[in-house]
């Protein structure tokens, strides 16, 4: 089964800025080309999971109704171009929750593999940051860090872990997996 685990603030989104959050409907934004690349994908029989920590709900910033309906507009928009987004996990818990799902650990990832049965040896993991890179690796992923968020290409040598591949965007890295 080929498997792909999306970030989604700055890979599937706009990456609202540090320590910023979508918090509205108003403010989730697809990046040019990331529905077309979900498209993509999904005719090439890619099983798509989204995994994102989403900690503005443990804070207070915003709801988890709030999270819900950005989701599911988020989920039908991607269907009416023609993709299809299997799973969608979220961890909404706050940093010093220590939990097991929010990422840099790998408990969505696991837990995915858990539901779907499959490992996690054969999955990619894309992001936009430095911290989905240690997920990827926590999990026994491949990594694939886009350059359509919060990383830039310029940090590379600050960078504490070394992605598999890097990509400008989502659909690069999309043609790359499918070609």
């Amino acid at each position: 089964m080929k498997t792909i685990f999306l970030d989604r603030d700055g890979v599937i989104n706009r990456y609202p800025g540090d320590r910023l959050y979508v918090t509205s409907l108003r403010k989730f934004r697809f990046l040019p080309n990331a529905k077309k690349a979900i498209v993509l994908l999904t005719e090439k029989g890619f099983k798509i999971f989204v995994s994102s920590n989403q900690a503005g709900v443990g804070r207070g910033v915003y709801s988890q109704k709030t999270l819900d309906i950005i989701t599911a507009k988020m989920l039908s928009d991607i269907e009416k171009a023609g993709g299809r987004i299997n799973k969608v996990y979220y961890c909404t818990h706050r940093k010093e929750a220590g939990c097991g799902c929010r990422k840099p650990k790998p408990g969505l990832l696991k837990r995915a593999a858990r539901e779907f049965k499959f490992n996690l040896k054969n999955v990619y993991f894309v992001g936009d940051t430095i911290r989905d890179i240690f997920t990827a690796h926590a999990a026994g992923a491949r990594s694939i860090l886009v350059l359509s968020g919060k990383e830039k290409q310029k940090n590379q040598k600050n960078w504490e872990a070394k992605p598999d591949f890097v990509f400008k965007d989502l659909l690069k890295a999309a043609k790359f997996l499918t070609k």
